[in-house]
């Protein structure tokens, strides 16, 4: 690297290989050997593939700050390779989430050899990891520990009961976010640093991408996500920001896919994911939809088959596979349902509200409280659910904690693909809280699918960068409009169900209201928050849906 430290690439080559090829690297804090089969695959099929532990891991020299390191070393490990003898000095990346933001900082810092870039699932600081609108989870603190060190920690990553009892032990004693480590066992200097900017501060914006760098791009790529990828938030900000300030020559050899996969299938697709089991076109050769790519953009090969135009998403329960010019282009009509309900009761599945078409006519708020010390989540969250897409518990029982409305049953299929939208007219007596939204499909059998969902720290209403506290019985305007990419047929007879509560779980920060700093609140700090939900002439709350005709 540029100050002298080494880092240590494991390289693959083609038995016999005669002449300089293309060189695919993927850079690493997972330990290279963990990634044997890919390489091995890719030296087969005419690249050399060099494993490349992050500094600090593996066999690399240095110490590992995860993310601020990986820009500079990106570029030089681009420039190093490209030098090589068996380098024909046309460079490439592969690789996911960490990887897949790898990726884009190399890309960012405009290597000369730099091809093409594949990124997958790709994570992005401040947006999605470490925290997602702001909102912490204890899964930062199970990651670090994966990368503490220089060797593999795989096992220990895995060994769920451990975590769930560290996260409920968090949860159940009212300790503050910030000692989290320290109740795993393993104190971190980027757990601490990480916490101590719950905004989008200097600190992530060092980790984004300018306007003047996305219009300097000129090199063709391949995004690829999931709709129930966590780090689809991350993807889709690197695409959406590359549309708006790339060149046009450039976006358009910006190609994506939004699979039905959650994180580790945007690598490694599988049919069944949380509970739901999608069809055979689900299964994606990842392997040679990448050699595809590479042989096309470094070797004059074909145009990959599958792309046949620039964004290409699977809709569920379809099972198939549909095209589109521009992400926008995916849906030709938006459908808005307004909340609504009789005499303000809409917190229960039973007692439910309504979404319809039209807009209420002087209706009375809805209203549920959120206890920060109430702990009785916890006996659901120990059966480790959180993953579980058609699982309903959650919504049955609120705990008093939330309001739900449901649509009528749908008349036909329909296909909703894209982003919704909710906007809601929110009072709170407290000076901050989280709100979460999630949208279900409910089937005529009484099944629950969860479609998207989305969050909103109440401080950050108006701004991630900014926080503004809220003024006790204010009527403030949320706008969701973080929910991820989903693309579903709606059956006829389904109804949607959307659930709006306070976040109250052993995977979440606890948010406990006061108006303090979060990570350092406890239960002294507790404060009940009575929300009040409004639905009238003047406060039309309301969801909108992308919807395919």
């Amino acid at each position: 690297m540029r100050d002298g430290v080494r880092l240590n690439a494991t390289v693959y080559r083609p038995h016999e290989q005669k002449d300089p090829l293309p060189v695919i690297f993927e850079l690493t804090p997972y330990i290279s050997d963990s990634y044997h089969a890919r390489a091995y695959y890719f030296a087969q099929h005419g690249y050399v593939f060099a494993l490349v532990d992050v500094r600090g891991r593996g066999n690399s020299e240095g110490k590992f700050d995860p993310f601020f390191q990986e820009p500079h070393d990106g570029h030089d490990v681009v420039e190093w390779l490209a030098r090589q003898p068996w380098s024909n000095g046309k460079v490439t990346m592969w690789g996911g989430s960490y990887a897949g933001f790898d990726q884009w900082m190399t890309l960012r810092e405009a290597p000369e050899h730099l091809a093409t870039i594949v990124p997958v699932a790709s994570a992005h600081a401040g947006v999605d990891f470490p925290m997602f609108k702001n909102i912490f989870g204890p899964y930062i603190e199970q990651w670090l520990t994966l990368t503490s060190g220089v060797t593999g920690n795989d096992h220990l990553f895995g060994e769920s009961p451990f975590w769930i009892s560290k996260f409920t032990e968090l949860y159940l004693h009212h300790r503050p976010f910030k000692e989290l480590d320290q109740i795993v066992g393993n104190p971190s200097a980027a757990f601490q640093m990480w916490i101590s900017h719950p905004s989008v501060d200097s600190v992530w914006q060092s980790l984004a991408i300018s306007p003047e760098q996305y219009r300097a791009i000129h090199i063709p790529i391949l995004t690829i996500t999931g709709s129930y990828d966590g780090d689809q938030p991350g993807a889709f900000t690197y695409y959406r920001n590359h549309m708006k300030y790339g060149t046009d020559a450039a976006k358009a050899q910006h190609y994506l896919i939004i699979g039905p996969w959650d994180h580790a299938g945007t690598r490694t697709p599988k049919k069944e994911v949380g509970g739901l089991t999608f069809g055979d076109a689900s299964l994606l050769d990842m392997n040679k939809l990448h050699t595809d790519w590479y042989d096309w953009t470094m070797k004059n090969g074909a145009k990959p088959e599958f792309l046949k135009k620039r964004v290409a998403y699977y809709v569920m329960a379809a099972d198939e596979w549909k095209y589109a010019d521009t992400l926008e282009n995916i849906s030709n009509s938006t459908r808005t349902l307004y909340l609504d309900s009789d005499s303000g009761r809409a917190n229960d599945v039973i007692n439910s509200g309504r979404l319809g078409d039209s807009k209420p006519a002087g209706t009375q708020p809805d209203r549920y409280v959120y206890d920060p010390l109430d702990v009785r989540p916890a006996g659901l969250e120990k059966e480790d659910i959180a993953n579980n897409l058609t699982d309903q518990r959650y919504a049955l029982n609120l705990f008093g904690n939330g309001v739900v409305y449901h649509s009528d049953p749908f008349s036909a299929d329909t296909e909703i693909s894209g982003f919704v939208k909710l906007t809601a007219w929110i009072a709170i007596d407290v000076p901050d809280t989280d709100f979460s939204a999630t949208l279900y499909e409910i089937l005529p059998d009484g099944t629950s699918v969860e479609l998207t969902s989305d969050a909103i720290r109440a401080r950050y209403r108006e701004s991630l960068s900014q926080e503004k506290l809220v003024k006790p019985g204010d009527i403030n305007e949320y706008v969701f409009s973080g929910f991820t990419f989903f693309s579903r047929r709606i059956a006829k007879g389904s109804r949607l169900r959307l659930v709006l509560n306070c976040p109250n779980t052993i995977y979440l920060e606890k948010n406990y209201n006061s108006g303090g700093v979060v990570a350092e609140e406890t239960a002294k700090d507790a404060r009940t928050a009575h929300v009040t939900v409004y639905h009238d002439p003047a406060h039309p709350s309301r969801l909108e849906l992308p919807v395919v005709q």
